[in-house]
């Protein structure tokens, strides 16, 4: 019996491999793109080019064949960089290498290159020395200090990074240096993504145009520590570097560190910000009206593209908002967001369209937060489904249920107890999450 179950098990295991195998065969060989996610935007947007700016791709040959994988922007001297990157303790070669970076003198200028398919990640000492024959490669072409190259690889985590595939092109991304190229950059650094994601705005300063462009790459692997994913934002604007950082780092709370679509925190984060100086408007202060004026362009910028990512969640077919209010403090308003908006048993709920609001309730307990029973009052919109630790009277379970079947959703919290306030950004949870991720790497 038990040589039965042996075999019977290793048949199960072996027919398992030959699907995994089948599957992909099958997707190598139609060489079509997967389906654009449903919440897409309908297009790319149409970004004016940024002063100081410019933007080259190429094929490497990474990991993916017949397509772009390399993104390579240099920015103009005197412009100022600022980043964010993960938290994660095991965090790429890249991203060590360009914390150490930010803050450093401007008057050369900068470049940033950019790969996708491989993550360099958990590569050990192979990976640091990967990135550092990228940045001498790139610097030495353009004519900058190492200091000022940044690097970024996203894609597999624990396969050594051939620096050489991508230096070997570094004679046609620099050939190809062109001011409008902010689509095939975003196209260029994706990996499971379905759409190339960019957002853009602009304000006048004294009558000066100052211009605001930004790209991301995100998909799956997306939750908040710090920024979610790869996100290149650029500016013309005048600001001092210490300024600027001050502001991404505050903005960054209130937009990429609000979204989550898995609850994983990639090796890879980075979020970086450039200002380059060259547009004629007067130099941005901190505390001045034109500040705020920028700063609130900038976090539309920002948004957007952490909405992007969102709607590109890995087999996502709905975008939801959970709105938390009346928490104590902010800091329990957001563990209460979180623990909604990461709720597997929550999510799969709004794939099936289901208004099973108790799981809602689950999370308000086990986040941690302070909450009473009595005081609590939920919503899907503007439908009032409990309250004061009951059913609403008037809610129909109907009403629920024909609200669900929107592709927006927003669902509300009250907890009764204070001004403490949050919201997160997030998406469902469907059969099509586990079938891009149960082979991903194979």
């Amino acid at each position: 019996m038990r040589r039965t179950r042996r075999a019977q098990a290793r048949l199960r295991q072996r027919l398992a491999r030959f699907r995994r195998k089948l599957r992909a065969a099958t997707r190598a060989d139609a060489k079509a793109p997967p389906p654009v996610s449903p919440l897409a935007p309908r297009g790319f947007p149409l970004l004016a080019p940024v002063a100081g700016v410019e933007l080259a791709t190429a094929a490497a040959g990474v990991r993916y064949a017949g397509r772009d994988d390399v993104m390579l922007v240099r920015l103009a001297p005197g412009t100022a960089v600022a980043g964010v990157f993960t938290r994660s303790a095991t965090r790429s070669a890249a991203v060590i290498d360009c914390q150490a970076k930010i803050g450093g003198a401007a008057d050369a200028g900068a470049a940033i290159l950019v790969n996708s398919g491989n993550a360099n990640a958990f590569t050990g000492a192979r990976g640091d020395r990967a990135v550092t024959e990228i940045a001498r490669a790139v610097g030495d072409r353009l004519a900058l200090p190492a200091e000022r190259v940044f690097t970024a690889s996203t894609g597999v985590i624990g396969e050594p990074l051939e620096p050489g595939r991508i230096t070997a092109g570094l004679d046609a991304l620099e050939a190809g240096l062109a001011t409008d190229g902010f689509e095939q950059a975003a196209r260029a650094i994706m990996t499971t993504d379905t759409f190339a994601k960019g957002a853009g705005g602009a304000i006048d300063i004294d009558g000066a145009p100052v211009r605001i462009a930004g790209i991301a790459k995100g998909s799956g692997m997306i939750a908040p520590d710090m920024a979610t994913m790869l996100v290149y934002i650029f500016t013309d604007a005048t600001i001092a570097q210490p300024a600027l950082q001050e502001m991404l780092t505050r903005l960054n709370a209130r937009s990429f560190n609000c979204i989550t679509v898995d609850s994983d925190t990639s090796t890879s984060d980075t979020l970086m910000l450039a200002a380059t100086g060259r547009s004629i408007a007067p130099p941005i202060a901190p505390g001045t009206e034109a500040c705020a004026r920028f700063e609130t362009a900038l976090e539309g910028v920002m948004r957007e593209l952490a909405h992007q990512v969102v709607r590109d969640g890995e087999g996502a077919t709905k975008f939801v908002e959970v709105q938390v209010t009346g928490a104590a403090d902010d800091a329990d308003a957001r563990r209460v967001a979180g623990a909604v908006a990461n709720s597997p048993l929550v999510k799969t709920a709004i794939a099936g369209e289901d208004p099973n609001w108790g799981r809602i309730v689950m999370a308000v307990g086990k986040s941690g937060a302070r909450a009473e029973r009595d005081r609590l009052a939920i919503r899907l919109g503007d439908i009032r489904v409990a309250e004061a630790g009951w059913v609403a009277p008037d809610y129909r379970e109907a009403d629920g249920a024909a609200y669900m079947r929107r592709a927006e959703l927003v669902i509300g919290v009250d907890l009764g107890l204070g001004t403490g306030a949050a919201t997160m950004w997030t998406c469902d949870l469907t059969h099509g999450y586990i079938d891009i991720n149960a082979d991903y790497r194979s």
